[in-house]
């Protein structure tokens, strides 16, 4: 772990992390895969904003409203250049990833559910989606990035498909899954169960080669790791601003200019419009065409602060200190007796969440004696990824996830409470 990496520092800027549980039990939180803690600044910077210059945004003319809309803006800004998009204006706000994920399936297959059922002429043969053409994910998604391209499979009769995953949590890239049929591939960066990073580049490669697009699932990548947007070279990436120190009800689409331009709006309402006419509407211009109605506007601010406190602690720093609790966290459970690691056993492409079962002990029961006896928060269940528990031939997992705050004394806790449990259990 790098020395220059004052992790201690950074647990005192994250109130909640010295609470005293009931009990007197400390809190080791180690959940932040499904949602981080929030440092003080992002708190601070929230509350102040809604104390002090809240208004709408892009509406008022006054002081505050101009206010408002600058500072939301200027989250946009932070944003942007935090993953390297090339304009700001191809950061769309959404209220989540499920969102931004949605906004991209609904772009397709427009002309199917259209009363004329004829295709606009500026429609773009990108976005076409029928019978025949295919879509194609992957067996270890969340939910998130399933259940919106099943509903696209069914209005418009396009056939889903997906790479398998390995016996090591890889993904399977063997068979031919992507053809001269496929429109669409999207896929996670990083499992939000396995760790697994999926590599980009060679299903960017095929995907290409049949002029396929192609998204990613980031909510559990850009959080951690330096991410780059162009440098990817894909089409669309999401991600959600909770599981990045940042709050809840804010989320982003990220969207190659063109595409953005392209595509149809997802809502109607204020804000995206250019003018109304009571038979007609013509809209605004990408990102506000994506923006309908009163956004999220703390909510984005908020997030430019998650950016500024990320930046600020470095994020190669952050990857590096979490890949040193992930080094640490696979020695420790691998002593563990009957425990079953579900993932990759080794750093090799591979973040810092990691899923295990124990033998003969349901995950709901591992969690619940550690949290009422050692203050440890750890997720149990299939973590909104179901398919690849079935693949896996269980039914859930306990899943520790591990963030810039964390500390191996932590992880140091998790192993005891799991011996604890076994023993509890023998």
């Amino acid at each position: 772990m790098s020395a220059a990496f004052d992790v201690e520092r950074i647990r005192k800027d994250f109130p909640v992390l010295s609470r005293e549980l009931p009990g007197g039990r400390s809190l080791v939180y180690l959940d932040s895969g499904n949602s981080s803690q929030k440092p003080a600044q992002v708190v601070e910077t929230m509350r102040e904003h809604l104390a002090m210059h809240y208004s709408n945004v892009g509406r008022a003319m006054h002081v505050l409203g101009a206010e408002s809309t600058q500072a939301y803006e200027d989250a946009r800004d932070k944003v942007a250049a935090f993953v390297g998009a090339p304009s700001r204006d191809e950061v769309v706000f959404t209220k989540n990833a499920s969102e931004a994920l949605n906004l991209v399936a609904y772009s397709f297959g427009q002309r199917f559910w259209r009363a004329s059922g004829t295709t606009q002429p500026n429609e773009d043969p990108r976005f076409t989606m029928g019978p025949g053409d295919e879509i194609v994910i992957s067996e270890m998604e969340h939910h998130s990035n399933i259940v919106p391209w099943q509903m696209l499979a069914q209005r418009t009769g396009a056939t889903l498909k997906w790479f398998g995953v390995t016996d090591e949590g890889r993904l399977d890239l063997s068979g031919d899954v992507i053809t001269e049929r496929t429109k669409i591939v999207s896929i996670a960066h990083q499992s939000n169960v396995l760790g697994t990073v999926n590599p980009v580049a060679p299903v960017l490669k095929r995907a290409r080669e049949v002029g396929a697009l192609v998204m990613l699932d980031a909510s559990q990548s850009v959080p951690h790791h330096p991410v780059d947007v162009a440098a990817l070279g894909v089409d669309f990436v999401a991600f959600t601003g909770h599981k990045m120190l940042g709050p809840s009800g804010i989320g982003v689409l990220w969207a190659r200019g063109e595409l953005l331009e392209a595509m149809p709006p997802f809502l109607g309402g204020g804000e995206m419009i250019e003018a109304v006419w009571m038979d007609h509407s013509t809209y605004a211009p990408y990102p506000h065409k994506f923006e309908a109605g009163t956004p999220p506007i703390v909510e984005a601010i908020g997030l430019g602060a998650a950016v500024d406190y990320l930046q600020a602690a470095g994020m190669e720093a952050i990857e590096a200190h979490e890949r040193a609790l992930t080094a640490h966290a696979l020695d420790a459970l691998a002593e563990v007796p009957s425990l079953r690691l579900i993932g990759p056993s080794t750093l090799e492409e591979r973040g810092g969440t990691v899923a295990f079962t124990l033998e003969g002990i349901h995950p709901h029961d591992v969690g619940q004696i550690l949290d009422d006896e050692f203050g440890i928060a750890v997720r149990v269940g299939h973590h909104c990824a179901r398919p690849l528990h079935l693949r896996f031939g269980i039914p859930a997992t306990t899943r520790a996830s591990f963030y810039l705050y964390n500390t191996t004394g932590e992880i140091d806790a998790l192993v005891r409470g799991l011996h604890h449990v076994q023993k509890v259990f023998a």
